[in-house]
């Protein structure tokens, strides 16, 4: 399934709680967001919505619906992620990466982990060139 690639914050709010839980009624996905000060039927009412786009599914059990996520969360990432460079950064990623090393965004540990993630990707690159 193509993920969607402009998700609200209460959508993908939601989207987290049903992925936390894998499967969840109402209460619990209006618990998971009670800092938001939303009442349970806007919470009921975002859920159905959310169904008729294609983004979660139900099913019965007795008279409670219970709510999964019908979208992986690594394809909205990477969609949502996508769409951050493609608007911000003119579809260049390394600018999003130099945005985030000039700003201060990443620490000294994060730019170990990412300098390990690279060796890695270009040791995949070339066994895949071999």
């Amino acid at each position: 399934m193509k993920g969607p690639r402009n998700l609200g914050d209460l959508q993908l709010a939601i989207l987290r709680a049903l992925w936390d839980s894998g499967e969840a009624p109402v209460a619990a996905v209006h618990e998971a967001l009670r800092g938001r000060g939303l009442a349970l039927t806007t919470i009921a009412t975002m859920l159905r919505k959310m169904e008729e786009k294609g983004l979660v599914a139900h099913r019965e059990n007795g008279r409670q619906f219970l709510y999964r996520a019908r979208l992986d969360p690594a394809l909205v990432q990477k969609n949502l992620v996508g769409d951050l460079v493609a608007k911000l950064f003119d579809g260049d990623p390394l600018e999003l990466v130099n945005h985030l090393l000039r700003a201060g965004e990443i620490d000294l540990a994060e730019l170990d982990l990412l300098r390990q993630r690279v060796a890695e990707a270009e040791r995949r690159a070339r066994k895949e060139r071999a």
